[in-house]
């Protein structure tokens, strides 16, 4: 996997990640086709950064690899679960916002929230067959860091390529009224909101914030808007 694309991944699974012992437990039956389990989401604790990460990976992983073939055919199906698993535990505004960096100040309300919806879909379309081939014994987690004010943490994590080699991965979250919620992803010590900040501020500065949703937009799959 090239690095772009772990990197693309694991924003993805920015919670999809437990420590080895955390799949001994037997798996539950698959839902049926075309249905995500409102139980899968109902198992995910965000009470603390170190939880939030066990059980949404419980979740999360138990699904995938359950139900495999099915996502491979159909990766509608593959949104489904992340919207319902990872999406209410990772702050798309927040990233988005230190994404955009400069430009979210000057960028309209429907700018922002275009950017926001473009953003996180275009990362699903664009990498949801790496996604659906990652599987839980490729992953270890480690202790989490609160820092000294309790309002962030750092929950470090190996991520083992295909040729055995350990990428350290690191999640970085912080305390919101709806508790708490992943926002960075750092691989190798390289940030994804600072990777990303510096590509798509070069394209806005050349091309503009409109031409950039456009292109966003049409990975994603979504009907490019008349500016």
């Amino acid at each position: 996997m090239q690095p772009s694309r772990l990197l693309a991944t694991c924003l993805i699974v920015a919670a999809a990640t437990a420590a080895p012992q955390a799949w001994s437990q037997k798996a539950a039956p698959a839902a049926p086709a075309g249905v995500v389990s409102p139980a899968l989401a109902s198992e995910v604790d965000a009470s603390t950064p170190q939880k939030l990460i066990e059980t949404s990976a419980r979740a999360m992983m138990r699904d995938i690899e359950a139900n495999r073939a099915i996502y491979r055919k159909e990766p509608m199906q593959l949104y489904a679960l992340v919207d319902r698993i990872l999406l209410p535990h990772f702050d798309v505004d927040y990233a988005a916002r230190l994404v955009l960096g400069k430009h979210w100040r000057a960028a309209t309300p429907e700018q922002r929230k275009r950017f926001v919806e473009a953003f996180y879909r275009s990362l699903l379309t664009n990498y949801s067959d790496a996604l659906v081939e990652f599987t839980s014994d490729r992953l270890k987690i480690l202790p989490a860091a609160l820092e000294p004010a309790g309002q962030a943490a750092s929950v470090r994590s190996d991520v083992k390529r295909k040729n055995g080699q350990k990428v350290p991965v690191s999640y970085s979250l912080r305390l919101t009224s709806q508790g708490w919620k992943a926002w960075d992803v750092v691989i190798e010590g390289i940030s994804y909101v600072k990777s990303f900040r510096e590509d798509f501020g070069a394209e806005i500065d050349q091309k503009g914030l409109d031409a950039v949703l456009v292109r966003l937009e049409h990975q994603a799959g979504a009907p490019a808007r008349k500016s």
